[in-house]
């Protein structure tokens, strides 16, 4: 009987200890998954706040480009026509060159004075919750000559060079006459030729409609530089 008791005795001094050392082993381990399910949630939480703010501020961009698109809409009419399908601006005035040539004749440029002093004036009007850049490229393009005519390849690469001219000549004159894009910070200016070639040109007995000038407004919300 007293070794039984004995024995018992033991039994229980052994077994209790172990237990608490278990219970103290979960209790850890359940520390720790908790501590790590916390972090795991707080920094998920974390992304989906910056998630959700990046989303709010690319729809508030959103909203302001709709915005400008809608105000630039006033260029529509005596001097710009806007193409939908290349999104960009075409300049009514019906400029025509002198094959090879660059100089703008002196029976366009009141139109062009027109048309600049418009795209300077619409730009200036819009208002915006945002600061706002807008790239405006000026591109000059040219028409070829009658199908099979050499002069097409022979002079291929150097129309590239003479609607660019074309183009820088349309600036210049706009400057000339208090018209300057440049000045403006707020305006980042981008002059370009096409040549020969250019998406949106026209085909067939309309390719002499092709000595032109294109406008693009791009514009660009956020934090200016």
């Amino acid at each position: 009987m007293n070794n039984s008791t004995s024995n018992n005795r033991q039994s229980n001094d052994f077994f209790w200890p172990s237990y608490v050392d278990l219970m103290t082993s979960l209790f850890v381990v359940m520390l720790v998954l908790f501590v790590y399910s916390f972090k795991l949630f707080k920094d998920r939480e974390g992304e989906l706040q910056q998630a959700n703010g990046e989303l709010k501020a690319k729809a508030i961009e959103l909203e302001q480009i709709t915005k400008i698109r809608r105000s630039l809409q006033k260029l529509e009419g005596k001097y710009f026509k806007y193409d939908p399908t290349n999104e960009r601006h075409e300049l009514l005035v019906p400029v025509q060159f002198k094959a090879g040539r660059d100089e703008i004749q002196e029976a366009y440029k009141p139109a062009l004075l027109q048309a600049g002093r418009t795209l300077r004036s619409v730009l200036k009007s819009i208002k915006t919750d945002q600061p706002v850049r807008y790239l405006v490229i000026v591109e000059g393009m040219a028409a070829r000559y009658p199908q099979g005519d050499p002069r097409n390849t022979a002079e291929e690469q150097t129309t590239y060079q003479l609607s660019y001219r074309r183009a820088l000549n349309l600036l210049n004159f706009w400057k000339q006459n208090g018209i300057n894009f440049g000045q403006d910070r707020s305006i980042e200016l981008i002059i370009g030729g096409s040549g020969f070639y250019g998406t949106g040109r026209y085909q067939g007995r309309r390719e002499g409609d092709n000595k032109r000038f294109l406008i693009q407004v791009i514009p660009k919300v956020g934090r200016m530089q």
